[in-house]
């Protein structure tokens, strides 16, 4: 017998929201199969399973708040009886009164009179819900998610539009951004949080900074070479090599790819890049890229670009926001030359890389033009110290001089 609980999905989060179930009692589960759908300050998150076994009760309701750590649901072992599937709610072992319910919005009665046939339509359970609750007809509404599925962002796009179109012609003084009030509040929860998070972070680890710049013309004209045996989707961005360069690097020095937890450092022995992406309703999210040190240059860009699709369409999985080891962020493409993040905790760091530019080097007792990229590197000074940090960037450095070894 276990208990499926809440996950604490990043340092920030306290409590999240249960939005659907995705098994029932009675039903055999795997591990990473997915449990539930939970409402979090960063979005809707896919629960999975960490166990096999057979769901035995729900003990939580749609709907209801829960504190991290709390049980959703209770799992038997699958060697034992299989219990029978109530035919009626099961009663939760944790009192639902001690929980507090999330109060929802008044389904229009045009949609309660009309209920939608969604049997045909790729859509998530909790985007049905919020269709229902916005009074927006799925039909109407084009997917975004993977496969063409209808996501929660699709559904609250397609009613801010409806909301702009009809205010527009009520209210001409009306600004034309107008969003439903929900999308707003998460955007503020999720900067609030965000913040939270930092705050914390400044207030309790000890930074140290350090920067060096990388000569990138090996790596581009190697990169440059590969693209051209390479259809267009499966080209490789400059960006992935600096990623799977930042894993191995780790090998170098592994206690930066560590917690600080209970006062001490605990080094971990998968590395898992935390990789900072941009959400279109604005705000950051830094999922994990499993195991980056083992995997290819083309599974690596493979797997890079259906995260970051993934994050912008509302389709993480728990696994992705908990297993983060270490944190990479870049802006390049926003044009800035160098980035000093802050550290997530409990990490203990951060790597940073900024826009490839074109700098006078000397090269052959020759001045030359080369591309170049600052790298940086925020650090925990409780876990490791300047000299660490810099064999760390030196390690990047020459594995980007022979990026054919990547």
């Amino acid at each position: 017998m276990s208990d499926f609980l809440m996950p604490k999905l990043g340092a920030d989060m306290s409590a999240g929201t249960l939005v659907a179930w995705h098994k029932k009692p009675g039903d055999k589960v795997r591990r990473g199969d997915i449990m539930a759908e939970v409402d979090t300050d960063k979005g809707v998150i896919d629960i999975e399973a960490f166990s096999d076994g057979i769901v035995e009760s729900l003990l939580v309701d749609p709907g209801t708040s829960v504190p991290v750590g709390m049980p959703l649901a209770r799992l038997s072992a699958e060697t034992g009886p299989s219990p029978p599937t109530p035919t009626s709610p099961s009663v939760p072992a944790t009192p639902i009164a001690k929980l507090t319910p999330v109060p929802r919005a008044s389904v229009p009665s045009a949609a309660t009179a009309s209920p939608v046939d969604l049997s045909r339509l790729r859509i998530s359970p909790s985007a049905r819900q919020r269709a229902r609750e916005l009074g927006v007809d799925p039909r109407t509404v084009q997917g975004m998610g993977r496969g063409g599925a209808i996501t929660r962002e699709d559904i609250e796009q397609a009613a801010a539009s409806r909301t702009t179109v009809t205010e527009s012609t009520t209210s001409p003084a009306m600004p034309s951004s107008v969003k439903p009030a929900e999308t707003v509040d998460r955007n503020l929860r999720m900067r609030q949080a965000i913040a939270a998070a930092m705050s914390r972070a400044n207030r309790e680890i000890p930074h140290y900074y350090l920067s060096t710049t990388i000569d990138m013309k090996a790596a581009l004209d190697w990169l440059a070479k590969q693209n051209e045996q390479r259809s267009v989707t499966d080209r490789l961005l400059y960006g992935v090599l600096l990623l799977k360069a930042t894993a191995v690097a780790l090998h170098v020095v592994p206690e930066l790819n560590a917690f600080w937890q209970d006062d001490r450092l605990v080094v971990q022995s998968s590395i898992h890049l935390g990789v900072a992406v941009a959400m279109r309703s604005g705000g950051l999210i830094a999922p994990a890229l499993h195991d980056a040190d083992r995997k290819s240059l083309s599974d690596l860009m493979r797997e890079f670009r259906d995260l970051v699709a993934r994050v912008r369409a509302g389709g993480l999985r728990s696994s992705e926001l908990s297993d983060p080891t270490i944190t990479v962020t870049s802006l390049g493409e926003q044009g800035a030359e160098a980035v000093y993040g802050v550290i997530y905790p409990p990490q203990v760091a951060l790597v940073g890389f900024g826009k490839v530019v074109e700098r006078p080097c000397l090269a052959d007792r020759n001045l030359v033009d080369r591309p170049v990229v600052t790298a940086t590197l925020a650090g925990d000074h409780r876990a490791t110290d300047g000299h660490r940090g810099s064999i760390f960037l030196a390690a990047v450095d020459r594995l980007l001089q022979e990026p054919e070894k990547l």
